[in-house]
């Protein structure tokens, strides 16, 4: 990459090796050079990401026709992870390579119920340059105040960049978007890159392993209800016991739930509707942005995990689900057939 080795030498110099691990001091004296060069080979597997979804993508009403992002080289073969979300209803990937060239990429998989999605480029793994292979590794071991490095890919008007962070909070993670996972990892400062190159960028730890993939930039990075911005990562650690199912099906059973077509938030005990997604089960059952969830199949609920959980609950994805709503001053139940999401979304038939 034509930035990063010129400065991530100096910048882990002042940044990171100027606050050194707590074994620091009993590591013999190529400790540091051995992790600067673990890190340098880290940054070395990152590449930028650019999307152009269907004119008629449902999901371009929420993130846009054009998108860019970041993934990162996880197998000889050419396989990149990175956030699933990019590769929504795409009709052309395109992989932007360290030297800043662009190479055609087709889709692999995605998976809904992590958020994850692999591709691959279209042409052998050498046009994308030296380019090495990440080590995956896993968070399971992470400590607050941990520092990490957060890597952006380059696009073809702009090199990739090196960030400094650190783990803030680790914690359940419920989405907006009916979207839930158990451990998210948060971090702070959060990525200085310009545009959205957050989405999908590989996080590493001190012996250069990729931990987590970049989802969301966050106002409440810690979680204890101040303004922290940081940023949320998926844990690889998700990865593993799926990557295989995902490379076979393009998916995991997981992924395979109901879907309503909601954009909801929880406060203080209520789940309030923000948004309501076109030609989805909730348009259809007259549900409206500002109505409040009290009940799902007659079962309370009052945060989004509790709400998710209970919707997750059943054996088919098109099952019919019977939700207590609060419209106005009015209450009433509404039964709603539910849809499988992945079945909505439009499909390149390479996956």
């Amino acid at each position: 990459m034509r930035s990063f080795r010129r400065w991530l030498f100096p910048l882990i110099s002042a940044c990171w090796l100027a606050v050194p691990p707590a074994h620091a001091a009993t590591d013999p004296p190529s400790a540091a050079q051995r992790m600067i060069e673990a890190l340098a080979s880290a940054s070395s597997s990152v590449v930028g990401i650019r999307v152009t979804a269907a004119e008629d993508a449902r999901s371009a009403d929420t993130l846009g026709q054009r998108r860019i992002g970041t993934g990162v080289l996880i197998a000889p073969d050419g396989l990149i992870l990175t956030i699933g979300y990019l590769m929504l209803e795409a009709e052309q990937i395109e992989i932007v390579t360290q030297d800043n060239k662009t190479v055609p990429a087709r889709p692999v998989a995605y998976d809904l119920a992590t958020g994850f999605g692999l591709l691959r480029p279209l042409l052998p793994v050498q046009s994308l340059g030296q380019v090495s292979v990440a080590v995956l590794g896993s968070s399971q071991r992470l400590q607050t105040g941990e520092p990490l490095m957060a890597v952006t890919g380059p696009q073809t008007d702009e090199d990739g960049a090196v960030n400094m962070t650190q783990l803030v909070s680790r914690r359940a993670f419920s989405g907006t978007w009916e979207y839930h996972i158990e451990s998210a990892l948060f971090t702070s400062p959060p990525i200085l890159s310009s545009g959205a190159n957050h989405s999908g960028a590989p996080l590493f730890n001190q012996q250069g392993e990729l931990v987590g993939i970049g989802s969301l930039l966050v106002s409440d990075a810690t979680g204890e209800n101040q303004r922290v911005v940081g940023n949320m990562f998926v844990p690889v650690d998700l990865l593993r016991p799926i990557l295989a199912e995902m490379q076979r099906s393009g998916t995991s059973m997981k992924s395979r739930r109901p879907w309503l077509g909601l954009n909801s938030n929880d406060q203080d005990g209520r789940i309030r509707i923000m948004r309501i997604s076109r030609d989805s089960p909730a348009e259809d059952a007259g549900l409206e942005a500002g109505d409040v969830v009290l009940a799902v199949d007659g079962v309370q609920v009052a945060t989004l995990e509790s709400f998710y959980k209970k919707l997750w609950d059943r054996a088919a994805p098109d099952a019919e689900v019977s939700l207590t709503v609060m419209h106005g001053a009015e209450v009433k139940t509404i039964v709603l057939k539910a849809q499988d999401r992945l079945l909505t979304l439009k499909k390149p038939s390479s996956i």
